[in-house]
């Protein structure tokens, strides 16, 4: 007897921590279920399923993703999730449309700080849990203690019992292989002695992952967890059915709350298959689809039968912790780098933000040149800003500072959970690092590579801590963070960046008066770049702000010097990322930011 398509469906989110092999995983899932023909490019790619620019130079995944494979006579919805917390908007839309999950782990760095968050996250919504210990073939394995620490974790997070029992494969994702047996090498690696492929994740993934329920015979109910467009179809309304089917060109109802429907026609229905949306006539429960044709829908809606109106409940989405101003520029530069500047422009494409990037928050500021970004973290701000500087725009941000809320007449601010790998001569960094810091360190055990410090530290006292501890201990110190809850507000720490060098006017920095600030402090301009009156050109050594004129040239005179012929000396002037610019912001002064270059200035410029 055929079995119903409901229950040859099965819905998975892969799970892990930042780079810890989830995207590589996914595509040898691709590739071995020959979703794509021999003669497709993704077959000879890697992170087919990072396609934006950012997510390839950082090797992140930020936008969660749909995809489908067939493995016999299943069809497995794959879901591929941001492993970074800021991005826990994406994260908890796509949970919600999963039944099972893949918790990918390293076999050397272990269980880490949004392994945990985002477990956390699976298990709460009862999500069946399968467990992939990966990168099994480094030779700095630790797959015991690794085991232990899911253990652990299983044991501190799991919401029942049953979450306790998962099943255990081991990975090497990068060759496209796993399963059970595991033997030690001659150099501490292991092989996978009971399987040459993916076979084993595809047969633990159907027989343990639950196929999706649902009343098959009712009306209508889907909730859309995510939005897309393209030219050609406009927008995709995207979501997971809850109850009963529906057709291409049927009438149905989005519910925008309790008060507020209209009808709509499904003008299109696709689904997922490989890279590719699939148009198809119908689609029943459980099936993850992609719907156009709706007026203007967004996250959180829910589409159903017009002779049923049930609204399914909002979204639980992590509140957003830490805010910025954003403002038009308004530096003697304003204009020639960027190709969308106006308050009206900067306005219509946050506006556009909002409709996919649910973690965000836009809020009118001061002026009505100006708004308030607010987002779940450093990295979650700093990606939208490189995504509209690359489109074109240019703007001011001001300094991040954390949102304090009150709850009960008592302010509260959040904290983080962060983990800090290091190796072992850098303990003494760390920890006093994190003292001046206030961090409260809950453990510190020995790892193979080194010292791994676990702590609780306000949002605020967190912000340009990675950057610094990347520069004390040569790079070598690796950091994760994720929110742990809000608490009542606590002392913060002074910003000990030190003064400014600011520019005397508009000009041409030269490398004569370049070797005079030089002296003076760190330099973030460089001979031959355009400064202006008021700019940040250089971060002094006291914590004074002084004024230069670094476009000054050598007075040229007819009498030859005995220094005439002495070689100009500079060092390179330091080019902080936007994420270290973000941490360098004093409370007087702003970052603009064009598609082209990003300048340090003080709000009030010096005007000639």
């Amino acid at each position: 007897m055929q079995k119903h398509t409901q229950q040859l469906l099965r819905n998975v989110a892969i799970i892990a921590h930042v780079d810890h092999g989830k995207t590589t995983l996914v595509d040898s899932m691709l590739k071995q279920t020959r979703t794509f023909a021999a003669h497709q490019k993704e077959n000879q790619q890697t992170t087919i399923m990072d396609s934006n620019d950012l997510e390839r130079e950082r090797g992140v995944t930020i936008l969660a993703k749909n995809t489908a494979v067939f493995w016999e006579e299943y069809k497995i919805n794959i879901l591929d999730t941001p492993g970074h917390a800021d991005f826990s908007g994406e994260v908890e839309r796509v949970l919600n449309m999963a039944d099972g999950c893949v918790l990918l782990v390293d076999a050397a760095e272990g269980v880490l700080s949004q392994t945990r968050f985002v477990l956390a996250l699976a298990l709460q919504l009862g999500l069946i849990p399968i467990v992939i210990i990966n990168k099994v073939d480094r030779k700095d394995q630790r797959v015991v203690e690794v085991r232990n620490e899911i253990d652990d974790l299983f044991l501190e997070l799991a919401t029942n019992e049953s979450q306790l029992n998962f099943p255990l494969l081991y990975a090497r994702g990068f060759e496209g292989i796993a399963g059970f047996d595991i033997e030690e090498q001659a150099d501490h690696s292991l092989k996978i002695t009971d399987s040459t492929d993916l076979t084993p994740v595809f047969k633990t993934i159907v027989e343990t992952v639950p196929f999706p329920k649902g009343d098959l015979d009712g009306p209508l109910q889907l909730q859309i967890t995510n939005v897309d467009y393209d030219d050609y179809q406009g927008k995709y309304a995207i979501g997971r059915i809850v109850r009963g089917s529906i057709k291409r060109n049927q009438q149905i109802a989005l519910l925008r709350s309790e008060t507020e429907s209209s009808t709509e026609k499904v003008k299109g229905l696709f689904t997922y298959y490989g890279l590719d949306r699939i148009e198809i006539e119908e689609a029943s429960v459980g099936e993850i689809v992609a719907i156009t044709g709706l007026n203007d829908p967004h996250i959180g809606n829910t589409l159903t039968d017009v002779s049923a109106k049930d609204l399914l409940p909002a979204l639980n989405i992590s509140e957003p912790t830490v805010k910025v101003q954003l403002s038009v520029n308004t530096s003697p530069f304003a204009g020639r780098e960027g190709q969308f500047s106006t308050s009206r422009q900067l306005r219509e494409r946050l506006k556009k933000e909002l409709e996919t990037n649910v973690g965000l928050r836009v809020t009118d500021g001061t002026t009505g040149e100006r708004v308030t970004l607010i987002g779940r973290g450093e990295l979650h701000l700093s990606i939208l800003v490189e995504t509209m500087r690359r489109e074109g725009y240019e703007f001011s941000l001001s300094r991040p500072e954390v949102v304090i809320r009150i709850t009960d007449g008592q302010q509260e601010e959040p904290w983080e959970y962060v983990t800090i790998d290091a190796p072992e001569t850098r303990t003494g960094v760390i920890t006093s690092n994190l003292a001046q810091r206030r961090g409260e360190l809950i453990s510190m055990q020995t790892t193979q590579s080194g010292t791994r410090f676990t702590y609780e530290i306000s949002t605020s006292n967190i912000i340009g801590l990675r950057n610094e501890l990347m520069t004390s201990t040569s790079g070598e110190a690796v950091l994760n963070s994720s929110f742990l809850e809000y608490r009542p507000l606590s002392a913060r720490i002074e910003a000990n960046r030190g003064g400014a060098i600011i520019s005397h006017e508009i000009g041409t920095a030269t490398a004569y008066s370049i070797e005079k600030a030089q002296d003076r402090g760190m330099l973030i301009v460089n001979p031959g770049e355009e400064v202006y009156g008021g700019q940040v050109v250089g971060i002094h050594k006291r914590a004074e702000d002084i004024v230069m004129n670094v476009s000054k040239g050598k007075k040229l005179t007819n009498m030859r010097a005995a220094s005439a012929d002495a070689t100009v000396v500079l060092a390179p002037a330091w080019k902080p990322s936007l994420e270290q610019f973000l941490t360098l912001i004093a409370d007087d002064e702003i970052l603009e930011v064009t598609p082209l270059n990003m300048r340090l200035r003080k709000i009030d410029l010096i005007r000639k």
